[in-house]
């Protein structure tokens, strides 16, 4: 009898053990620490995106609404509704201000591409080359100068007794020297030559970088089947780049676009409107012309028209 009464004390202080296994607090708090886990990572993100609404949303939308206004900075505003956006797509100078940015897209992304890929083929072709760190330093040098220093020095080298005049004049030809940044015809292209020295070593390093996960193999590859220089850029490099040509187009047409310190050093807009660019014509309806309204809808459009830009060069990557 008192072995029974032992077996029978045993199973009855093991029941609430086994009911605590079935409905105790592990089975009811499990829902909750996953829930916590998931929403660890918004916790992280909170700060960062506050600070992102406060500091680029929020002035956006600041803009978009200032763009239906008009508004001097000083007086009342008064609502104009889509006036300022009819003003500004028919205003002939920020049409003409555009076109100037498409020739600088073709200085400050086209060309720097082409020359960057050429380089980095160069260099893949010569692996063993002595001073390829050096070649590297040197095209990425205008990355880490100023913007105000780099205006101010293509100043001085475009002035009429500048470097380049200085050179034509030494090899003989006089009769191409001029004053570049107050010529009608050249002052364009050579702001847009100044934007192809600064990008030129930008693309580089991420090509290089992005070169640099090529397999070798793939190039002894193309030149068995009798590929030369061409048929490896086309069919091997370019390939392989994908994603940095992708990002580098992408950010050098985005700098093309909002251009403006150079373009405020060096020239001012000037001789005339000749190297006027959008992001210069919004700075002189807002603080010298006081309209500040109608540079809300230009900076609006702009705005949208980076977007965009940005928009179509990812098709690139998710079609191509």
């Amino acid at each position: 009898m008192s072995t029974a009464h032992a077996v029978g004390a045993d199973s009855t202080t093991d029941r609430p053990e086994l009911g605590s296994g079935r409905s105790g607090s592990p089975g009811r708090q499990a829902p909750s620490g996953r829930r916590r886990r998931t929403a660890t990572p918004y916790l992280y993100l909170a700060a960062p995106a506050v600070v992102f609404a406060a500091l680029v949303i929020g002035p956006f939308l600041h803009t978009i609404y200032l763009s239906f206004v008009e508004w001097d900075g000083l007086n009342e505003m008064e609502f104009v509704g889509l006036s300022n956006y009819t003003d500004a797509l028919t205003d002939a100078e920020l049409r003409a201000s555009f076109r100037h940015t498409l020739v600088l897209i073709l200085f400050f992304s086209v060309f720097p591409i082409a020359l960057a890929l050429i380089a980095v083929s160069i260099m893949i072709g010569a692996r063993d080359m002595r001073g390829l760190g050096f070649y590297r330093s040197v095209l990425f040098i205008p990355q880490v100068i100023t913007m105000a220093v780099v205006g101010i020095v293509w100043g001085w080298i475009y002035g009429s007794d500048g470097v380049v005049n200085q050179f034509l004049g030494a090899v003989g030809l006089d009769s191409w020297e001029r004053a570049w940044l107050g010529d009608f015809t050249w002052a364009l292209p050579a702001l847009g030559f100044v934007g192809t020295w600064l990008m030129t070593g930008f693309v580089f390093v991420l090509f290089l970088s992005g070169a640099q996960r090529i397999p070798i193999e793939l190039y002894e590859a193309c030149k068995t089947d009798g590929g030369g220089y061409w048929a490896q850029l086309w069919h091997v490099t370019l390939p392989g780049l994908r994603g940095e040509f992708v990002v580098s187009l992408t950010l050098t047409v985005i700098a093309a676009l909002r251009t403006f310190d150079l373009a405020f050093i060096m020239t001012k807009g000037g001789p005339g409107t000749s190297t006027q660019v959008p992001a210069l014509d919004i700075y002189e309806r807002a603080f010298r012309q006081g309209a500040i309204g109608s540079a809300a809808a230009v900076a609006t459009i702009l705005t949208v028209i980076v977007f965009g830009a940005t928009y179509l060069i990812g098709r690139i990557d998710r079609t191509g």
